[in-house]
């Protein structure tokens, strides 16, 4: 029984205000409640502001800028009336294209990136100052320039041989031009491009180039070579001079290089106009040679002389 009165007694209740709220007057509060919690939501909402890392914010009440930027995190500001906004401090990477003349007027076309960032400094003052991207407005329009003072001293062949002194030269010019409000911490050419005609020119150009440096050297190798030939010559001409000299001085030379040669047999004498020296086996062999020719002669038969009375 209680519980049921107790079951009947909610329902009641609840019967009742649903009553109440479909009403005018409880639709009304209804709504008003809603309106008031939304408008908190919007109030809490607009009253704090959030910078992510790697950037800063610049705040902004009521048209006028607060020179000092607010840090990265969560913080709280004026409703409705402030607003922050960020401004990234890291390093960016913008991809760009120049067009430039060489010093024998050739067109140049180059391809490049620039590596750049916002120092903390400059933030509140490129807001105030600059409008748009800062590289569109900024550092583009600079490096182009420092591009094209720097090519205009060069020929088109230099500016693709020397590249690195181009990019060296024009990052140099571009940083005094645009000062401490920006920092251009490189700058990377991709592609120096010429026209058809001139790249055939200069391919033409180092191919004899190549040529006269292979003739060149052949001709240095041949010049070697001589030397060396001049060289080996003097030398051999220099060690006959110093064998006859030695001879003439010591006599007695001529006689240690017979005993150097002898190969054991024991060698014969000639007197003549000049001294023979003669091996003892070539000796017997002429000995007998000789021995056999008169034989030889002895044993051949006589001519018969023909009887003149017959």
């Amino acid at each position: 029984m209680i519980q049921s009165r107790l079951v009947a007694g909610r329902c009641s209740v609840g019967t009742n205000l649903v009553n109440n709220i479909m009403t005018p007057k409880g639709m009304a509060r209804l709504i008003g409640v809603a309106i008031l919690i939304f408008c908190a939501l919007i109030m809490i909402a607009s009253g704090s502001y959030v910078v992510h890392p790697g950037y800063r914010g610049v705040e902004v009440t009521m048209g006028k800028v607060s020179p000092a930027f607010k840090p990265e995190g969560f913080g709280l500001k004026a409703p409705m009336i402030t607003s922050i906004y960020p401004i990234s401090v890291r390093q960016q990477t913008a991809e760009d294209k120049a067009d430039c003349y060489s010093s024998d007027l050739q067109q140049i076309h180059i391809e490049l990136r620039v590596l750049f960032r916002i120092p903390e400094s400059s933030v509140v003052k490129l807001y105030q100052g600059y409008y748009g991207e800062p590289f569109e407005s900024l550092v583009a329009p600079r490096v182009h320039e420092a591009l094209k003072e720097v090519t205009a001293l060069q020929s088109a062949e230099q500016i693709v041989k020397n590249r690195e002194q181009i990019k060296t030269k024009a990052l140099e010019i571009a940083r005094k031009k645009i000062g401490t409000l920006l920092v251009v911490e490189d700058i990377v050419i991709q592609n120096i491009a010429l026209t058809k005609e001139l790249e055939h020119a200069i391919e033409a150009k180092m191919v004899q180039e190549q040529e006269a440096s292979k003739s060149k050297y052949f001709q240095q190798r041949a010049q070697i070579e001589a030397d060396t030939s001049v060289i080996q010559a003097k030398g051999e001409a220099e060690s006959i001079r110093i064998r006859g000299q030695a001879l003439k001085e010591n006599p007695a030379f001529i006689d240690l290089k017979i005993v150097d040669k002898w190969d054991g047999f024991t060698p014969l004498v000639i007197g003549g106009g000049d001294n023979l020296v003669l091996p003892l086996a070539d000796m017997e062999r002429m000995r007998k040679a000789n021995a056999a020719a008169p034989a030889a002669n002895n044993s051949a038969p006589a001519p018969q002389r023909r009887n003149p009375g017959r």
